[in-house]
């Protein structure tokens, strides 16, 4: 039982990650109508800025602001730049701008920060361990993590639903050209989400920085794992986003801790071990299969 809530929390955890990354791509990609591959970029640029301001500062809040205001600056720069030019444009156009995006700001933030990956040290507010249960203690850090995640979740569900903004970004999803019509600056509007997507990939960034490996190309390994959830969710569906990420984040949680104990049941445990990886590292894509399979638009697309 401690060993199934453990990996239901950690579940929770990957899933408030991946959610902060892909609410901000499914609205790019279901508003602007931008296949925008430097997502996962801004996620690498605010776990940079993050690790950078904490070395200098030893301030977990400097870091944090540091992660926010690099990542959404470098988005806006980007959207000015290149993306405002490709809205009208095919997708292909969309994929070589921003897949050559990701080259440069690999060698840009190497040329910045340097190659050799910074030590990110657990806040020392965060460190240590907080007991749920008899005999069940889990780390402060991933339920800080989790915490943050469902603000989030609040804070974009009160935004979209709640606020003149939201109300303008939900028409743009519709019919950007009544919207246009109407008076409203679509091109605003535009920047407006992509900086918002590009700020919590900084937030993803510098939460996942102290957990995980900071190093360049780190977004990639996670951007195509943020378009399954918003495939499983629905493009365009924040709500979807959040169901999407907490589905992926459980499976893949799950699968890499009970996938190996049931096939070393049953074969060699060298021969287990390999087919065990490789049932989680497909799983995600098989649970994407099975839902669009019966919701070919997603789960709330």
């Amino acid at each position: 039982m401690a060993l199934l809530i453990e990996q239901l929390l950690n579940g929770l955890q990957y899933g408030a990650m991946l959610f902060m990354l892909a609410s901000g791509l499914t609205l790019i990609f279901g508003i602007m109508g931008v296949i925008n591959l430097t997502h996962g970029s801004f996620y690498m640029v605010g776990a940079y800025c993050g690790a950078f301001a904490l070395g200098q500062t030893n301030s977990f809040g400097a870091a944090a602001a540091a992660a926010l205001a690099g990542a959404a600056l470098y988005g806006l720069l980007v959207e000015f730049a290149v993306i405002r030019r490709l809205y009208q444009r095919d997708h292909l156009y969309q994929v070589l701008a921003t897949f050559g995006l990701i080259l440069f700001t690999n060698e840009a933030v190497s040329m910045v920060f340097g190659r050799q990956p910074p030590m990110v040290e657990i806040p020392a507010f965060l460190q240590g361990t907080v007991t749920l249960g008899p005999g069940f203690e889990y780390p402060i850090m991933r339920l800080a993590f989790i915490a943050v995640g469902a603000l989030v979740a609040l804070g974009l569900w009160f935004l979209i639903n709640r606020t003149r903004v939201g109300m303008l970004v939900r028409a743009g999803a519709d019919d950007r050209e009544m919207v246009a019509a109407l008076g409203v600056d679509i091109q605003r509007l535009y920047t407006v989400v992509f900086s918002l997507g590009a700020l919590l990939c900084g937030l993803a960034g510098v939460m996942a920085a102290p957990l995980l490996a900071v190093e360049i190309g780190m977004g990639e390994r996670v951007l195509i794992t943020t378009f399954v959830v918003i495939v499983i969710g629905g493009v365009g569906s924040v709500r979807g986003a959040l169901a999407g990420a907490l589905l992926v984040g459980m499976v893949d949680s799950l699968g890499r801790a009970y996938f190996p104990q049931i096939l070393q049941a049953m074969l060699p445990p060298e021969v287990a071990d390999m087919l065990a990886a490789g049932l989680v590292s497909a799983s995600v894509y098989v649970l994407m299969a099975m839902v669009l399979i019966f919701r070919p638009r997603g789960l709330l697309g």
